[in-house]
């Protein structure tokens, strides 16, 4: 029954009799059973007596070299082979369907085996070491020997030993105590149940995480959510190839035993509970979330979010805001290249470039399983935006640890490592503090995967411009719907651009280099825009007023004397954020609409514009690059073009455009180098916003919550111009008040066309 029970823990059915014939045949890597029974030579013998024939003892068939090599092949891709696959073994290497089932069976034992052997080697070491110690320090308090004065060692009347050997003793109690630690982790680690004494304390209420079944829901609780602590597993040679998904698997976060500083255990185990209370806050249908009458989105259950959850720290105070979103959708490429976007702070911040302007990390506390990102863990800085001058950036200082829960299921969580700073904060950016947030990714079997995205942070209420407060306190500034469009319209683009059909609506023939410098020069433009548009600590703002309009227009400038890729001299920026009474659809399909961009834009020279170059950045037209010319009236003015960025969806859209000579942007189509292109973008960035959706949030507790249609839209439009070559000059009134009156008749002439004025 023993080899029964070891079998069952893999959720497989196995018969008791093979284990008897496994130990009399050997490997089970070398050789499979045809049937044959333990009992042979008894039946036989009982037969033999009773005068009837013995009947005919089935024989052993030993696999054959090239079905060994196809089933370890196999094995390491796909441990747990369902009978489809099963099926499809046995007819390629003609054997049975039960062969097959028993070799997988009998393989995942022999790895579970070397694992335990392995752990037993490791432990023994370490026990060894600690007897070595132990009698270097008997040894020593044999023969007690004086730090000071090299002589014996003097004990008082209570009978204290030297300053030294009490020493020695505290360290051996520590060294005792660490060992005790891992020894308790590693039998947690292979299923075994540790004293609890030893176990460390975790500082969520609830230190047990669900686990997925194949459906993507959680059925239960389980120990595997908190599968993943600090220990080394570097040296099992031969076992990075095999996704580790069982609960014997080897703990995930790789550092050394004895390495561990209070500090980093801390770490630790906040990133443990906080992927436990990610995991849970992503069950569908979960407690937690409260549906819209509309359903088309969920607010957060906080009094349900109280109860089962025990706050990390403690730092709230009257002028804290907590926000928080969720969303479930499909992108078009797996969970493992989601986790390298995640993991890779650069290509991070390459994919959510409205969203994070920049990052970075401070350091990498484990990099994972080798081959793998189950157990990174890494300590980031970032600072979020939202493409406004109204809206500080928030800077936060964060765990991001990424967690395998099963085959094709990943998990990546983020959480803020301090408290609240100081509201005083020079710096000008708004204190925030990150929750429990990320993603829960499953693969799909067409190749996509399931994305569920939690956004969770809580922030300085105070330093919120009035405009913004309605549309930050409803989550849709930082909401989790934001974070899945950008990484839905990133993996299009690059889907697109690989895909051997690649579209070429303008018939201008641009080869596959062209395209790459076009997209790679746009995403300098782009952002280059979001970063001249965001209250960004880096910017000295200036606040002018637009008369009777609704909105500030913040300006600033700076002085550029060598940076590549602007011109040289010095640049005004200004920027600017007004609420619209129509949908971000409308006012994106009028500004980005070629034929009326003369109602507002002074570059098409009072005419319509012509697109001769479209790069498709994804299934829909409206997202792509493309290149622009006025039908100017003259040759002379031939030699201009405008390079314009465009994408829309749900979350909002965004128009990026600057000018460039025709002669430099041909020579970047046929292969030149796109950093060489000097650019001073302008644009405008739109975001949905609905008020009513704030009157259900002031009392989240309810579960019917009222919403309508998006009524309006923040615009935010920003302007570059160089305004003098010389970045000595200084800036004077009049560019100022051009800058202003380019801002006051740009939104004033996109209102009047839309009827709004």
């Amino acid at each position: 029954m023993e080899g029964q029970s070891e079998i069952d823990r893999f959720g497989e059915p196995f018969e008791g009799s093979f284990l008897g014939r496994l130990k009399d045949e050997g490997s089970g890597s070398d050789n499979q059973l045809d049937g044959a029974s333990g009992d042979d030579d008894q039946d036989d013998a009982v037969d033999e007596e009773a005068g009837v024939l013995p009947r005919k003892r089935k024989k052993y068939h030993r696999h054959s070299p090239h079905q060994i090599q196809e089933l370890e092949a196999f094995f390491k891709e796909c441990p747990h082979p369902d009978e489809k696959q099963r099926l499809e073994l046995s007819r390629r290497l003609g054997l049975e369907s039960k062969q097959i089932k028993f070799w997988f069976q009998n393989r995942r034992t022999q790895m579970k085996t070397q694992m335990e052997r392995h752990e037993n080697i490791m432990l023994r070491d370490d026990n060894n070491r600690l007897r070595n110690e132990n009698d270097a320090m008997r040894s020593k308090l044999a023969n007690p020997i004086c730090g000071n004065c090299g002589g014996t060692a003097i004990f008082n009347g209570a009978g204290m030993v030297s300053y030294e050997e009490h020493q020695l003793r505290v360290e051996n109690a520590r060294l005792k105590e660490e060992v005790a630690r891992v020894r308790a982790l590693t039998d947690k680690f292979l299923g075994k149940q540790p004293p609890t004494a030893l176990l460390p304390s975790s500082p969520s209420r609830s230190n047990r995480g669900p686990e997925f079944s194949a459906q993507g829901h959680v059925p239960n609780v389980s120990t595997t959510a908190t599968a993943a602590l600090p220990m080394g597993i570097s040296s099992l040679d031969g076992m990075s190839n095999a996704s580790p998904v069982s609960p014997y698997a080897r703990p995930a976060v790789a550092m050394g035993r004895n390495q561990l500083s209070t500090e980093k255990s801390a770490y630790v185990e906040v990133a443990i509970a906080s992927m436990n209370e990610l995991i849970k806050m992503a069950e569908p249908n979960s407690c937690l979330w409260l549906r819209t009458l509309d359903g088309a989105k969920e607010v957060l259950n906080h009094e349900e979010y109280s109860r089962l959850f025990t706050p990390l720290a403690s730092a709230r105070h009257s002028e804290v805001v907590t926000e928080a979103s969720r969303e479930t959708s499909i992108v078009p490429i797996n969970s493992l290249a989601v986790i390298e976007i995640l993991m890779d702070v650069n290509r991070w911040v390459e994919t959510f470039p409205c969203i994070v302007a920049r990052s970075s990390t401070i350091e990498v506390m484990s990099s994972g399983i080798r081959g793998n990102r189950n157990g990174a863990l890494q300590v980031m800085h970032a600072e979020f935006q939202v493409l406004s001058p109204l809206v500080p950036l928030r800077q936060v200082r964060f765990l991001r640890f990424c967690k395998q829960h099963g085959e094709g299921m990943w998990a990546v969580v983020d959480v803020s490592v301090g408290m609240l700073q100081d509201s005083s904060d020079p710096c000008g950016s708004a204190n925030c503090r990150r929750l429990p947030s990320g993603c829960v990714l499953q693969d799909m079997p067409n190749g996509c995967s399931k994305v569920t995205w939690i956004e969770h942070s809580e922030y300085d209420g105070t330093a919120v411009h009035p405009l913004y407060h309605s549309f930050l306190i409803s989550g849709m500034g930082f909401s989790a719907q934001r974070w899945i469009a950008s990484l839905q319209r990133h993996c299009e683009c690059l889907l697109t651009f690989m895909s051997s059909t690649y579209p070429n609506e303008d018939g201008s023939g641009m080869n596959p280099s062209g395209r790459r410098n076009m997209l790679k020069l746009a995403q300098r433009m782009t952002d280059n825009f979001c970063s001249g548009v965001c209250a960004s600590p880096l910017h000295n703002w200036e606040v002018l007023h637009l008369g009777n309009m609704n909105g500030d227009v913040r300006v600033t400038t700076r002085k550029n004397a060598g940076r590549p890729g602007e011109p040289p001299g010095i640049v005004l920026s200004a920027a600017t954020s007004i609420w619209m009474p129509i949908a971000h659809e409308t006012v994106f399909n009028f500004v980005r609409n070629e034929q009326l961009r003369s109602e507002w834009d002074i570059l098409s020279h009072g005419g319509p514009m012509q697109e001769i170059v479209h790069v498709a950045k994804g299934p829909r037209r409206d997202n792509c690059v493309s290149l622009l010319r006025a039908n100017a009236l003259s040759a002379s003015d031939t030699s201009m073009v405008i390079l314009q960025e465009t994408w829309t969806d749900a979350s909002g859209s965004l128009i990026a455009y600057a000018p460039v000579d025709i002669t430099v942007i041909e020579s970047v189509m046929s292969g030149g180098d796109p950093n060489s292109v000097a650019l001073l973008p302008s644009g405008f960035a739109l975001l949905p916003d609905s008020p009513s959706h704030i009157d259900g949030l002031k009392n989240p507790d309810e579960s019917l919550i009222g919403t309508a249609d998006s009524r309006g839209c923040l615009m935010t439009i920003g302007f570059q111009i160089l305004v003098s070559s010389t970045p000595a000059a200084k800036l004077t009134a009049e560019s100022v008040e051009t800058v202003h009156n380019l801002l006051s008749r740009t939104i004033q002439r996109i209102k009047t066309s839309l009827q709004m004025s």
